[in-house]
């Protein structure tokens, strides 16, 4: 690990950033290219106010179908994130926030008590702990443990990403997902951007080049991503814009899973159900698949084995080519033609509602 990189952004996130407002980028402010569920803006409005004061995330990373689920939050912060998806995950399930700066650990630990009486929790649902997202294990997470891994604009700030990759596939289990938002460069950033510390602290020096982020996280074993969202980042400071050059930058939002190594993957027909909380008309599950009720549509094998190994199993009907008659298979998909059309979208696309 780069222990120099590491000071240099807890002194800046520590004690030089107050709120979001010092930020010098529109990172934070980013749009939301999909509304957010109901109960997530619930679960959001209920969090303490200083705790949402020093956020200083992009995006929100807020999957759906939460409840009872183990998730771990990789750069916690003041706990932001992690005290909505408390609320969201319920009783049963735990939220867990690791980050490497004293001084916002201590932020999110002092409203523990506060959000459990808030969401009327017989006992806490959150642990916070200090420690680097690139050693997990030594900071008490165990491999195998994790339903769901979420990140908010704080990968970009490390050092050694392929680490922090590999050590997120380790700690989720198998059908687990990686739900993350981050900052990313049109370009490959060059080195000498990468050695500026307010550049790096504010996530423009550490910014992985799009198309190198997805041939990471597939070296590491992950699925391949897929996008949520994405919005343009705008830089404010005219001295940092003007280092900056000719890169520019986005905060996008992935979703990828953990799928088991021997698995036969083959396209299929899937059909939602209608049964994930929130969502009973459609599942806009990222940019290219929109699932509507009772609608069959057509899935590549790898979209296949996500919805079959994941937790979203129990709310597709999931046939495999190989199991359906000729004859039915041009009936499922005739019949999503037919439906899909009725809102001027081709079949696997997204109608109004």
């Amino acid at each position: 690990m780069s222990t120099q990189v590491h000071d240099n952004v807890k002194q800046y996130y520590g004690s030089r950033l107050e709120s979001t407002c010092d930020l010098q980028t529109s990172a934070a402010c980013s749009l939301l290219c999909r509304p957010m569920p109901k109960s997530a803006i619930e679960a959001l409005n209920l969090v303490h106010p200083e705790v949402t004061k020093r956020f200083f995330g992009c995006g929100l990373p807020v999957p759906e179908k939460l409840q009872g689920c183990r998730i771990l939050d990789l750069g916690s912060g003041s706990g932001r994130d992690c005290y909505a998806l408390s609320k969201l995950v319920g009783e049963t399930g735990h939220v867990t926030g690791i980050d490497m700066t004293e001084e916002l650990i201590l932020v999110s630990r002092k409203y523990i008590p506060y959000h459990q009486e808030k969401f009327g929790f017989e006992k806490p649902n959150t642990t916070f702990l200090q420690g680097y997202m690139e050693k997990l294990t030594a900071a008490g997470v165990e491999n195998d443990s994790m339903d769901i891994i979420v990140s908010n604009c704080v990968i970009c700030l490390c050092p050694d990403k392929k680490t922090v990759l590999r050590e997120a596939y380790k700690v989720l289990k198998e059908g687990g997902e990686l739900y993350y938002s981050d900052m990313y460069a049109s370009n490959v950033v060059p080195d000498h951007l990468k050695e500026d510390s307010v550049l790096w602290s504010e996530g423009m020096g550490g910014s992985l080049y799009w198309r190198d982020f997805i041939s990471l996280v597939q070296e590491v074993g992950f699925s391949t991503p897929h996008l949520i969202s994405a919005s343009h980042i705008e830089v404010h400071n005219c001295e940092l814009k003007k280092k900056a050059g000719d890169i520019s930058y986005a905060s996008g939002t992935y979703r990828l899973f953990k799928l088991p190594k021997k698995l036969e993957m083959s396209s299929a027909i899937v059909t939602y159900k209608g049964t994930v909380p929130d969502y009973p008309c459609q599942l806009e599950f990222d940019s290219s698949h929109c699932f509507k009720k009772d609608v069959a549509l057509q899935v590549d094998g790898e979209m296949a084995a996500i919805l079959q190994c994941s937790r979203f199993s129990p709310d597709f009907c999931i046939q495999k080519y190989g199991h359906l008659s000729p004859f039915l298979l041009a009936d499922k998909l005739g019949s999503s033609v037919k439906q899909c059309s009725k809102t001027g979208k081709a079949a696997g696309g997204c109608g109004e509602t």
